[in-house]
């Protein structure tokens, strides 16, 4: 399986406390380590010569080829945690826009943007490389501006006839023109607590399996990418439990040195519920 995911590579300089780490992150990194534990994986991204040669070795190292686009600087971001599923987020600077289109034809392609680096019509062209085309809400309703992270109101019909999109509960009432019915699936994360996943535009809630857990970050991500695949082999309810609990390991370990057959039973305990077409 031929995989491509867009979006940038970031430094994310991350404070818990008075103990503070930099390291890769990103969208696209998450769910390409992710992907690449199932399929050929490719990342088109934008990073500046502020960006560690090691990280980007790390990825290689992986199997994962690298179509770079070079900028001044690479996309930073301060993730300030208020405990383990909170925190605060401000842009420190930003990388070259990903407006050009690749040639070739894969498998999936996903769109994990973080700062607005693929714009709208840049987004549609994506569809002519597969007809799975996945995209994560984020990147795309985040403010491009240096300094606290803001949301704004897109008009998200560029969106519609998507295979998967995740969006995060709080982001939803940014997208306008956009019903769960425009897209084949739809997931909506809610951190910890419960979240909604519609297929067609009939919806389900499911529960996160609780897990003790240092920090959150790129567990949307990996929710993302893991179902993607999971999806793309199984029925809709078994890929969302799949990837439920595949989410859930990753942030237990922040590694993938778990089984299948962990994942396979920690699913089980992942519980789904029908839903009235109710919207999030």
């Amino acid at each position: 399986m031929k995989c491509l995911l867009a979006g940038h590579l970031v430094i994310d300089r991350i404070i818990r406390g008075s103990r503070f780490e930099r390291r890769i992150g990103g969208g696209a990194y998450y769910s390409a380590i992710t992907l690449a534990n199932f399929c050929d994986v490719e990342v088109l991204t934008s990073v500046g010569e502020d960006f560690p040669d090691e990280w980007l070795d790390e990825l290689t190292d992986r199997g994962i080829r690298l179509r770079i686009i070079p900028a001044e600087k690479s996309t930073s971001y301060e993730l300030r945690y208020l405990d383990a599923n909170r925190r605060k987020l401000r842009l420190l600077s930003r990388a070259a826009p990903i407006t050009d289109v690749p040639d070739g034809d894969y498998d999936m392609v996903m769109l994990n943007p973080v700062a607005g680096e693929i714009p709208p019509e840049s987004a549609t062209k994506f569809k002519k490389l597969s007809n799975f085309l996945v995209a994560d809400v984020q990147g795309f309703i985040r403010t491009p501006e240096v300094g606290p992270v803001r949301l704004r109101e897109i008009d998200a019909s560029f969106l519609r006839g998507m295979r998967i999109l995740h969006a995060d509960l709080t982001e939803t009432r940014y997208l306008k023109n956009f019903n769960p019915s425009d897209v084949e699936v739809l997931l909506v994360t809610n951190g910890a607590r419960p979240g909604f996943a519609y297929l067609r535009g009939k919806g389900c809630t499911y529960r996160p399996v609780e897990m003790e857990i240092e920090e959150s970050t790129g567990a949307g991500d990996v929710f993302l990418a893991s179902f993607a695949h999971f999806y793309s082999q199984c029925p809709f309810i078994q890929a969302l439990k799949r990837a439920n609990a595949f989410t859930a390991l990753f942030l237990k370990h922040r590694d993938f040195s778990f089984s299948m057959e962990e994942v396979n039973e920690l699913a089980m305990r992942v519980a789904v519920e029908r839903l009235n077409d109710i919207n999030p």
